[in-house]
């Protein structure tokens, strides 16, 4: 089963300014899509079995979620879309609208962008978040590395940030998104010594030196098995993405280490719903 753990639905106009979107197109030299419909998505996630969905909650940078638009979109296709809510502490009804879409609204995660929304991963606004979704059994998926927007602080996007949370929560399932680019070495180490911590490979696809280099230090490190696909579309494609993973090894020099291609395979079957005690 192809599970896709990270996708964005959003709207232009309406979710994001046009400052937002104008950086953004930095992220791709092809430009990015930045007016995503439920019907949009649908198409473009087909070859997925199943897709995680959310928005991205960021004020600071001029985002905001729509995070009823992700829970119907849930509600019209529960075979395949999960829903994650995102949350932004910085805003005065977070608690309420955190507790409001999961518990009335039935979603099943929780999005999380320090970076993007201006606070550090300690932040005592965020603690009640940690305990809830501890309490409740919902993943978080952090933005844990580096982004676009000139006003998003790289200060607070350091994977090696997440251990205290961690630490303090050790039931809480967290995975880092993007592998926590370019800090993937940090990432690594984190994933491995912590149990229930787990990272994407989303949106690395595109600079293949790069995601090579990573994918042979996870293999070394032996945390393969802790690694989720996922595309961040709509900045890649599942097809591009499919594509780059199994050519993975292209860029390596004959004397170079490979990723066996049964290790690239389990990454694409594995049971990411489970790992994330969703289903």
């Amino acid at each position: 089963m192809l599970i896709d753990c990270h996708t964005h639905l959003w709207r232009y106009p309406g979710d994001m300014t046009d400052k937002f979107v104008e950086e953004a197109q930095r992220m791709r030299a092809s430009g990015v899509a930045m007016d995503i419909t439920p019907e949009v998505h649908w198409e473009a996630c087909k070859l997925a079995d199943r897709c995680i969905v959310f928005g991205l909650p960021a004020r600071h940078c001029g985002i905001t979620a729509d995070n009823d638009l992700i829970a119907d979109y849930q509600e019209a296709h529960p075979e395949k879309i999960i829903g994650f809510t995102g949350i932004d502490p910085t805003e005065s009804d977070y608690m309420e609208e955190l507790e409001r879409t999961v518990l009335d609204r039935k979603l099943k995660g929780v999005k999380l962008t320090p970076i993007y929304s201006n606070y550090h991963p300690h932040d005592e606004r965020i603690w009640p978040v940690y305990e809830f979704c501890e309490r409740h059994n919902l993943p978080i998926l952090f933005h844990q590395g580096t982004t676009f927007p000139r006003a998003a602080p790289l200060k607070y996007s350091f994977p090696i940030l997440l251990e205290d949370v961690a630490l303090k929560h050790p039931d809480l399932v967290m995975i880092i998104a993007h592998l926590g680019h370019p800090w993937e070495a940090d990432t690594i180490v984190m994933i491995r010594k912590q149990p229930n911590m787990f990272a994407d490979i989303s949106a690395l696809y595109y600079r293949p030196w790069q995601f090579y280099n990573s994918m042979v230090l996870a293999m070394e490190y032996g945390v393969l098995d802790k690694i989720l696909f996922g595309t961040d579309y709509p900045i890649t494609t599942i097809e591009d993405s499919l594509a780059a993973i199994r050519n993975l090894n292209h860029v390596a020099a004959p004397n170079m280490p490979r990723v066996p291609a049964e290790k690239i395979e389990e990454i694409l079957e594995r049971e990411t719903l489970k790992v994330l005690r969703i289903e």
